[in-house]
């Protein structure tokens, strides 16, 4: 990890020093709305007054302009590879190859809102919580971010707005406090996704959540949710809090269907890796989602029993990662640094007459033997009547 933050700060380094030369931005940032990409550090930037509610459910109809895709990718060995050329990437939509029209390696600006449940259910897992402070500061935000904090129990308050002062951000998630016994991770999620849709259009938006997969008492659902954060281009990154109160009001999973009899593979395994029944199974539970995602966007409803948080990352190409000791917390947040700021975006824009409905992301890599993480598509609602 120590070589992989060497080569993340070089690149970063990189992008500012462009910046700070006046070096032309790719087209995408061309068309971004005005104002500074990268502020001053300990400069506050100016806060967009939130959507009215009417505005924000109106918004999850909107037709996608531009799609954005992180790409992580991966040799044998675990690996994240970082010496890929645009050339090395094909990208598809429904089976369809798109033109790249923006590519990059780490070096894109990022909106990151950090969203932390506060409930009085997770208090003996909150000073954990809070020490990650230092780690998210370094290894999340790093220096091409900008940061707000969001806490959320029977309420969501915006603890801090965005911000480019690391100080800031840790001194916020070091002063966190338990609050009620509520836990609206739906609402919390939906507000720091309107929160992200407000930053420049040239940031790439990510959430990272830290709680519980449980939700109580939220307006929102998860399927409005999942909208929102395909037609904002958000990646949801989630660390699950595993405590024992969660672990007795948890429902017990359904069980997963077979897809093949013992001993086959009916599922192909990525490129240069061996079948085994360890690989099969991941793969599986990871195909069990698809639809699920696909069921929740078009109806934009909940679902009951599987990981809300899983679902989340998994729709969007993040990662979730559950936790059950205290410093996997930090290890958690320091992976997900890691791969944030060592990641290819590609950037298309879809044909303007594209159907309506869930629209499949493929991303493919001119190397041998890797493997290849993004965002798994996106979903366009019918036109109002």
């Amino acid at each position: 990890m120590r070589i992989l933050r060497a080569k993340i700060q070089m690149l970063c380094a990189a992008a500012l020093l462009a910046t700070a030369l006046g070096i032309t931005a790719p087209a995408r940032c061309q068309e971004a709305p005005p104002g500074p990409l990268q502020p001053k550090p300990g400069v506050q930037p100016e806060r967009t007054p939130p959507l009215p509610a009417d505005m924000q459910k109106r918004a999850i109809r909107v037709r996608v302009n531009e799609v954005v895709a992180p790409v992580t990718v991966r040799n044998a060995k675990g690996e994240m590879l970082l010496d890929l050329a645009q050339a090395n990437f094909h990208v598809f939509d429904n089976g369809v190859e798109q033109k790249i029209e923006h590519f990059d390696l780490g070096g894109d600006p990022l909106s990151i809102v950090l969203a932390v449940e506060t409930s009085s259910h997770i208090e003996p897992m909150m000073p954990a919580v809070r020490r990650t402070g230092l780690v998210f500061a370094e290894t999340v935000m790093a220096l091409t971010s900008e940061v707000s904090v969001v806490g959320y129990d029977d309420t969501v308050d915006l603890v801090a707005k965005f911000t480019t002062d690391p100080d800031d951000v840790q001194n916020s998630i070091q002063n966190l406090r338990i609050g009620t016994s509520g836990m609206r991770l739906y609402d919390a999620m939906a507000r720091s996704i309107t929160l992200l849709e407000q930053r420049p259009a040239a940031r790439r938006r990510i959430l990272v959540v830290i709680g519980e997969a449980q939700d109580t008492g939220s307006e929102n659902t998860l399927g409005e949710v999942l909208r929102m954060a395909h037609l904002a281009n958000v990646s949801i990154y989630t660390i699950g809090l595993s405590t024992a109160m969660a672990d007795l009001r948890a429902k017990p999973p359904p069980p997963r269907p077979t897809l093949g009899p013992p001993g086959t593979f009916p599922v192909p395994t990525p490129n240069g890796q061996p079948q085994t029944p360890e690989l099969e199974r991941q793969m599986q539970e990871s195909a069990d989602l698809m639809p699920l995602i696909i069921w929740l966007l078009k109806t934009g409803k909940n679902a009951i029993g599987p990981n809300s948080l899983e679902i989340a990352s998994k729709s969007t190409g993040g990662l979730h990662m559950s936790v059950k000791k205290d410093a996997s917390i930090e290890k958690a947040v320091d992976e997900i640094g890691g791969e944030i700021h060592a990641q290819y975006t590609l950037g298309y824009r879809p044909p303007g007459d594209e159907p309506s409905g869930y629209h499949e992301i493929k991303v493919t890599v001119d190397r041998p033997n890797v493997s290849v993480r993004t965002r798994p598509g996106y979903y366009l609602a019918p036109p109002e009547s």
